[in-house]
């Protein structure tokens, strides 16, 4: 295993959209990412991905360095605005907390 990995904290996130909201959400989530990227160092990445035949799904995958990172990106003030904001696009969600699995840990160089 390459010893970066093995600290860290991966999420995903499965976001059900009310019907009408997908744009909203889609510009909120715009308006946070570029935050995450300026202030935290710890966030490695921060993917947000749309669902093929699934116009209200969404779905984030998120890596951090360490649950230390991961809590000091849910303390962002950025973060907190997103998720109360949600709220109003979101019908409901869930999250799969990951960790890295010994056998199955590299690193694309391209």
């Amino acid at each position: 295993m390459i010893p970066f990995f093995t600290d860290t904290l991966g999420l995903v996130v499965r976001f059900h959209l009310k019907p009408g909201h997908e744009h909203a959400f889609d510009k909120l989530t715009a308006k946070t990412v570029p935050h995450i990227q300026e202030h935290e160092p710890g966030t490695l990445l921060y993917m947000c991905h749309n669902v093929a035949g699934e116009p209200l799904q969404r779905v984030f995958y998120e890596l951090y360095a360490n649950r230390a990172a991961f809590e000091a990106h849910e303390a962002q003030p950025h973060v907190q605005h997103f998720l109360s904001a949600r709220a109003a696009f979101v019908e409901r969600f869930e999250v799969d907390e990951l960790s890295p699995a010994a056998q199955a840990a590299t690193l694309f160089k391209r």
